[in-house]
């Protein structure tokens, strides 16, 4: 099990079929309406309990047991725009990505062994729930996960600081997949990857991971979008 907190994140469970197996509540409300819909348990929490048990400085009443379903490579398996942490291991970030690639309109996020785990609290809080709403691929080398997506012919696209193509320049009209490296050493030189990507800038070294990743999403997302 892990915990998805907030009245937000709990609803985004609800909304996207998550196995909730139990929701703490601190009243009556919508989220306790939906989860008896669904003969989901509904607990009610005593004054105070919200602050002792939330991770967060204040707290909502509002907490959801979720049945952990972890997978491997198979979670990329179909997903047309995916990112892949090589790895990444910053909370606020792998939660920020999940939020962005949801919006883009993702399928997948893979998060290389190293990487912080997928329901960490507070990656799950940052995702805002977006965590419910791709598939999450984690436990397994990058490498593995890129040789996989290779194998089902999507393009391989490695983010760096530097000496890649500007993202107007590569054909990202087919099925891709981002790679973002560690926050602090960067991308491995040794992934198998199909092309390198630079985000253009006007000043400073690089942007973080999750701003780098939610640049290249929306620049797909933008493509598809004049497509039709």
């Amino acid at each position: 099990m892990f915990v998805a907190e907030g009245p937000r994140v709990v609803a985004a469970a609800f909304d996207h079929g998550a196995p909730v197996r139990c929701v703490y509540l601190g009243g009556a409300g919508p989220l306790a309406a939906r989860a008896g819909a669904r003969g989901i348990p509904v607990r009610l929490l005593p004054p105070g309990a919200a602050a002792r048990v939330g991770t967060t400085v204040t707290p909502q009443a509002a907490f959801a047991l979720v049945e952990l379903r972890r997978a491997g490579t198979e979670a990329l398996a179909g997903a047309d725009l995916a990112v892949v942490g090589a790895p990444l291991t910053d909370p606020g970030n792998v939660g920020t990505l999940m939020r962005s690639l949801a919006a883009a309109g993702g399928g997948a996020l893979g998060l290389g062994a190293g990487s912080v785990d997928a329901y960490n609290p507070k990656v799950v809080r940052a995702s805002a729930g977006a965590c419910f709403a791709i598939r999450i691929g984690e436990g397994v080398p990058a490498v593995e996960m890129l040789e996989a997506l290779g194998a089902r012919g999507v393009r391989r696209v490695g983010a760096v600081a530097r000496g890649g193509a500007p993202p107007e320049a590569l054909d990202l009209a087919g099925p891709v997949a981002f790679v973002l490296g560690h926050e602090a050493h960067g991308l491995d030189p040794h992934l198998p990857l199909d092309d390198l990507v630079t985000i253009p800038m006007a000043a400073g070294e690089s942007l973080n991971a999750a701003m780098a990743g939610t640049v290249l999403c929306f620049e797909v997302a933008r493509r598809r979008r004049a497509a039709g």
